[in-house]
């Protein structure tokens, strides 16, 4: 007997459950039917549809101080009546709620008036839950961007107040009315703390504005997000360096006037000032020289002798494949005097072209001879032979024209490739003598400032 009640029992669970599939259906079918997503669902006309309206803040995602927009995470709620969806739960087997797609039942328009954002509504338009009472229930999350006025007159202790107006676009206030659903605002029981803001609160206002447009009021909710900016990162990275600095030349007027360690404070606070101007002036100079070129700068003989000769020789400082040494210095401008005297002394030409007198002499007489010799060795006219000899000296004319230009070309190309290599080692120079100069200069000042304290520590 025991066993055939529970296999009773157990069928008839089993055909209750079977049959809530088409109840459902049945319902869908029968509410769907003659519904009309465009007729706003009131039983009186004249009277304006009550929208429930909440918003839950998630998270705060940026607030972007230069182009003035709060973008955040945040879900709206929103609750309405619609004497269209009602239903006796008993005549469809105890369906109580439906899940509806909101393509298909009419739904408030309520947009954020002030939204930046591209597409204007950045919510996600999710299932609409519908009570058997006709209650609905409308939850879309979304990413909204909304404007907001930023005042940094007291950063980084600034406070920012970021509206986010919410209303129907085209439902004015006489046929649809939003209601907070909460009078403490919104929702903040889910929201995950900012690591730059604190959030201060999130109070909501009904307002009910009539608009340059038209002459019917609309109402809006509008809900404040009050942040604090957090000062922490702020206070240890930007205030107290410059509280520090700004306390060197403070501190001076609290030593007595006999002191000697109020000159001293003075004197290294000016002097450290007197280092970063001056670095700053020769690391101009530096990049100058790194990028000057021959076609506008000679070098003058000054520089020559101090940054590519004695000074690198003091600073332990060579160029591939030449080490500077006192003797190299000294041997090397006495080989440019000695050019200069063997260039004074050479022929006009011989300098042109590079060459020695003799070799010049004995290749010019070598090739007159040798065309004297062919001349008179065969049997030619007078005029064939001044003929033959005047081709002869044009030929050469030309020769050494073309080789006086190419030498001319290459001999440029090397000076302008040996004076930009000259400027870029005179930078490397100069930019290694203020490193050692500037550093030395610190330790000194330091220790000197240190040393002149009566007590460093106190025990």
């Amino acid at each position: 007997m025991d066993t055939f009640l529970l296999t009773l029992l157990v069928f008839l669970m089993i055909i209750t459950e079977s049959l809530q599939g088409p109840h459902e259906k049945r319902l869908l079918n029968h509410l769907l039917a003659t519904y009309n997503t465009l007729e706003r669902p009131v039983a009186n006309e004249s009277e304006a549809l009550e929208v429930k309206f909440g918003l839950t803040l998630q998270q705060i995602i940026d607030v972007d101080e230069k182009n003035q927009i709060l973008t955040t995470n945040a879900w709206l709620n929103l609750e309405w009546n619609d004497y269209n969806l009602r239903w006796n739960d008993s005549e469809y087997g105890g369906v109580k709620d439906l899940r509806i797609t909101p393509n298909k039942l009419w739904k408030p328009d309520v947009l954020m008036y002030n939204s930046a954002d591209e597409g204007f509504d950045g919510t996600y338009h999710t299932n609409i839950v519908v009570k058997h009472n006709g209650s609905c229930l409308y939850v879309p999350p979304g990413i909204f961007k909304s404007t907001c006025k930023i005042d940094i007159t007291w950063f980084p202790f600034d406070d920012q107040h970021c509206d986010m107006k919410f209303g129907s676009w085209t439902y004015d206030g006489n046929q649809l009315d939003l209601v907070l659903n909460s009078e403490d605002g919104g929702d903040l029981s889910d929201f995950i703390t900012n690591g730059e803001w604190y959030l201060l609160g999130m109070p909501g206002k009904k307002n009910t504005i009539t608009y340059a447009c038209c002459p019917e009021p609309y109402v809006d909710i509008t809900f404040t997000i009050q942040i604090r900016r957090r000062t922490l990162y702020y206070f240890f990275n930007l205030i107290v360096p410059c509280v520090l600095i700004s306390s060197m030349a403070l501190l001076g007027f609290t030593l007595p006037p006999d002191s000697g360690e109020k000159l001293t404070l003075g004197t290294y606070f000016n002097c450290i000032m007197f280092m970063v101007a001056s670095s700053v002036v020769l690391t101009v100079v530096v990049l100058n020289y790194h990028h000057r070129t021959a076609d506008i700068h000679e070098m003058p003989p000054w520089i020559k002798w101090l940054f590519l000769q004695w000074l690198p020789w003091i600073l332990r400082m060579g160029r591939p494949g030449k080490k500077i040494t006192r003797k190299t210095i000294l041997l090397s401008n006495r080989m440019k005097e000695l050019e200069l005297k063997e260039r004074s002394s050479k022929s006009l030409l011989a300098n042109v072209l590079d060459i020695d007198d003799d070799f010049r002499h004995v290749g010019i007489s070598g090739s007159q001879t040798a065309i004297g010799q062919s001349a008179f060795s065969r049997p030619n006219t007078v005029e064939e032979h001044h003929s033959m000899g005047g081709c002869t000296h044009k030929d050469l004319h030309l020769i050494l024209k073309e080789l006086q230009f190419i030498t001319a070309r290459m001999k440029k190309a090397d000076e302008e490739a040996e004076l930009i290599s000259d400027w870029k080692f005179a930078a490397m120079v100069v930019d290694r003598f203020c490193l050692i100069v500037f550093t030395l200069f610190t330790i000194i000042a330091t220790v000197t400032v240190l040393l002149s304290a009566p007590h460093i520590i106190v025990q």
